[in-house]
């Protein structure tokens, strides 16, 4: 009978440098290539008429952004509109309102009026987007300076609430008309 013999098998070694070398070289290129989430926040004001009274001895006029789905209408002070931007097709002209902010904030500082704070009062029905795309455009828009773009500032202390209830069915001018003529009745 013949013996059989059996072979040992070695033990096979791996050759793992050139894999870590490879780990050594793709990690820190994946780590510099990975774009981090940028998370901003806004910070909010409480409204000027939910603070204390006794705080505030001389009535401040408040500007304030009443968005509801028909238009935007931008009151100065609290009730008397100055300007009103109908929603269209496109959506709401925020563009324009950019611009007549940047305005308004001209003449209060030529009439020597440090106001940086506004008002955004939204009625139930408007959406999220359209928040977030109202503070941006209160709180700064962008220029040129010095062959740079930067952001400019407008009103950057911003105070949320809500719409005055009925504001969906009626226009902003028909209750600032309705305001002034309470107004008048009761002086």
């Amino acid at each position: 009978m013949r013996r059989r013999r059996r072979i040992k098998p070695q033990d096979a070694e791996l050759d793992i440098t050139s894999f870590m070398n490879l780990m050594i070289v793709l990690v820190p290129v994946l780590l510099l290539s990975l774009v981090f989430s940028q998370v901003r926040i806004l910070n909010l004001q409480l409204p000027i008429g939910a603070r204390d009274s006794s705080q505030e001895d001389s009535e401040t006029k408040i500007l304030e952004l009443v968005i509801n789905k028909q238009s935007l209408a931008l009151n100065y002070p609290a009730g008397v509109l100055l300007k009103q931007f109908e929603h269209n097709e496109q959506g709401y002209d925020f563009s324009a309102l950019s611009t007549y902010l940047q305005d308004l904030k001209l003449t209060f500082q030529q009439q020597n009026i440090d106001k940086n704070d506004i008002v955004i009062l939204l009625a139930a029905d408007v959406d999220y987007q359209t928040l977030v795309t109202a503070m941006d455009t209160v709180r700064s828009f962008e220029a040129v300076v010095a062959a740079n773009l930067v952001d400019a500032e407008l009103f950057p202390l911003i105070s949320l609430g809500d719409a005055p209830e009925g504001l969906s069915n009626e226009t902003s001018a028909d209750i600032s008309v309705k305001h002034s003529t309470n107004s008048e009745s009761e002086g």
